[in-house]
């Protein structure tokens, strides 16, 4: 819903945040490896390899009261730079919860990981821009 003004210079009580839903969202990178040993031999992704990966984490609410704003963007990006760092550089097959470490369990697992720190946590994105691929989970 789109809030119209009488006039845009002086209604400016009409651009108050309070009482209303935002989402704010984050993005961090890593690098990391897998393999998928349930395929079959010779299929490509039974093979090591490593993809640098996106990951977005989305948090949703109401504009704090004294704050105006949802979620400190510094208190964000440290909570999605602290779970990245967890997956930075490593073999996720190796990660306890992501010996098959599909985009969708890696959501899943990020978003256990923020789950706490972030109480709006409302979506996790993982993508793999050089491949074009994305996953989004819905919380």
């Amino acid at each position: 819903m789109a809030t119209e003004l009488a006039n845009a210079q002086t209604d400016r009580a009409a651009l108050s945040p309070e009482g209303r839903v935002f989402e704010i969202t984050k993005a961090v990178h890593f690098e990391a490896a897998h393999f998928m040993g349930g395929k079959p031999e010779g299929h490509p992704y039974r093979n090591m390899h490593g993809h640098s990966f996106r990951l977005e984490a989305t948090v949703a609410g109401v504009v704090k009261e004294g704050e105006q704003w949802v979620e400190d963007f510094s208190h964000l990006t440290a909570c999605l730079n602290a779970t990245a760092e967890k997956l930075d550089h490593k073999l996720l097959n190796e990660i306890d919860g992501l010996e098959v470490p599909t985009l969708e369990r890696i959501c899943l697992w990020v978003a256990e990981d923020l789950r706490e720190a972030l109480p709006g946590l409302k979506r996790v994105a993982l993508a793999r821009p050089s491949l074009n691929e994305r996953c989004e989970l819905v919380l």
